[in-house]
């Protein structure tokens, strides 16, 4: 018996079995592909994503240098979005990326720390009792082989066999939108087309010119697709661009060996599970929640914050409710991103209402208070947990910010390099022995850290793994029952 199963091999997938491993727990990855899906899909992470790669280590792997730095602009529903107005302050971390590479990061990182990853095996159906689950599932050679473990997690994207076969309802609504997407050869024409987005009354155009060998072109329509099993070609696309823009611009394939990614999606879909639990079963990622948003942010987010509960729960240490948590503290995010999907989807469709809405929107976004009430929602900093103290202090239930502390022995850590290891983390900068000695009989579990600090928002802090502040302040007694909720 392995602790957790994980139905499917994606982005989730992997990085709940990287989690999982670094919290001690044993978990096996069944992915019904036998390689890896080299489609073309999301292109980078943004936010506290950005971060939470970070904490562990990710970043560089991920093409990035040191410290993640903040983006200086970026844009909302297409509007430009002047995010160095709000100074140090600025949530919005982009490291661009694509699903593909992160796989292969993810991957690589799953087995260096030893998780059982199986291709080729697909899920067929499970069933669970008070002590496990068993699945069933079915090898690349047809046969079929029944796997136990103390729980299943559900990885396994919006068509979700875990969800379905648990009984849990998927409501949400489809939109009208056909999106088109091409990797082409770059040319003086190209170059000319307005970047990175521009909308017209007949739809969107984006233009991303991160690989210059290689620009990406997208457009959005507001219409049925003529024939949805078609496929995708690049006179489709230059005929799109003719419709949205009003020019003919003739479009070729990259250069030799580069793949097309040619890509259609006939609609947006926008669903959210009823629950993300059944007993022994949870899901995450795509099988909790789709939208045309920033669902990859949202999957490694769900991920780390069920990892090291699961872990807890199958070592027998963990305390009362705090699987619960799992559902009542994600499933508020993943509604949060559907209505704020749907926001950036109406402003931009067609009609000279909108063209209305988007100069308020414009005018609006002149503002600093509103552009950081904008940034937060984008970077997911706008996320409060429930801490379970009337007014928690400070930074309890937020993201941990991103301070630099000196330890003991004069050495400058960022709080990242804290957290390579996924384990909960006691920053203590009081300079005083009370609330080591509060946390000692945690130790095995916690890393206590006597540090110092400029600027801190509060005197000390106790970070969970998934990087939120379970308890932030000076009061032992407050550390104690943090320690108790969360840890054991």
């Amino acid at each position: 018996m392995v602790d957790v199963i994980i139905a499917g091999g994606g982005p989730a997938g992997l990085f709940l079995a990287c989690e999982l491993r670094l919290a001690g727990a044993r978990p096996l990855v069944l992915e019904r592909l036998p390689e890896r899906d080299l489609s073309d899909k999301a292109h980078g992470v943004a936010g506290q994503s950005v971060r939470l790669l970070d904490h562990r280590g990710l970043i560089e792997r991920c093409g990035g240098q040191g410290a993640p730095e903040p983006a200086p602009g970026f844009f909302y529903a297409g509007i430009p979005l002047p995010l160095h107005v709000l100074g140090e302050d600025n949530p919005v971390y982009l490291r661009q990326v694509n699903q593909r590479d992160l796989e292969r990061v993810l991957a690589e990182r799953a087995a260096e720390l030893g998780a059982e990853v199986r291709r080729g095996w697909e899920v067929l159906s499970f069933s669970q009792n008070e002590h496990q689950v068993d699945v069933v599932a079915r090898g690349a050679d047809g046969v079929e082989e029944t796997f136990t473990a103390r729980y299943l997690v559900g990885c396994d994207g919006g068509g979700s066999l875990v969800r379905k076969q648990s009984g849990i309802g998927f409501p949400g609504h489809i939109e009208k939108v056909v999106d088109r997407s091409a990797l082409i050869a770059p040319s003086e024409r190209i170059r000319k087309l307005p970047m990175p987005f521009h909308r017209t009354e007949n739809g969107v155009f984006v233009l991303l010119p991160h690989d210059p060998a290689r620009p990406h072109v997208f457009t959005t329509e507001w219409e049925d697709c003529p024939d949805p099993a078609a496929p995708m070609t690049l006179a489709e696309m230059e005929d799109s661009i003719e419709r949205v823009l009003g020019e003919r611009v003739p479009l070729s394939p990259p250069p030799e060996g580069s793949p097309t990614q040619l890509r259609r999606l006939s609609h947006r879909n926008s669903r959210l599970a009823e629950r993300y639990r059944d007993g022994r079963v949870f899901l995450a990622g795509d099988a909790a929640h789709v939208s045309h948003g920033p669902t990859l942010n949202a999957a490694l987010g769900d991920v780390a914050n069920l990892g090291w509960k699961l872990a807890a729960a199958a070592q027998g240490r963990a305390p009362d409710g705090l699987l619960d948590s799992y559902e009542s503290e994600r499933r508020a995010v993943g509604a949060r991103v559907l209505v704020h999907t749907q926001a950036e989807t109406a402003l931009t469709a067609p009609g000279a209402g909108v063209t209305a809405l988007r100069q308020v929107f414009t005018e609006l976004l002149g503002r600093k208070e509103n552009v950081r009430m904008i940034a937060d929602t984008m970077a997911g900093a706008d996320v409060r947990y429930d801490m379970g103290e009337e007014n928690p202090a400070g930074p309890a239930g937020w993201f941990v910010p991103p301070l630099t502390v000196t330890t003991g022995d004069g050495r400058a850590h960022r709080i990242a390099e804290l957290l390579r290891d996924a384990r909960p983390v006691l920053l203590d900068l009081t300079g005083a022995v009370e609330l080591a000695e509060v946390a000692q009989p945690w130790s095995d579990v916690v890393r206590i850290v006597p540090a110092t600090a400029d600027d801190a928002p509060a005197p000390a802090f106790l970070i969970r793994p998934d990087g939120y502040v379970a308890w932030a302040g000076a009061d032992p007694e407050g550390l104690k029952a943090a320690l108790t909720r969360w840890i054991r």
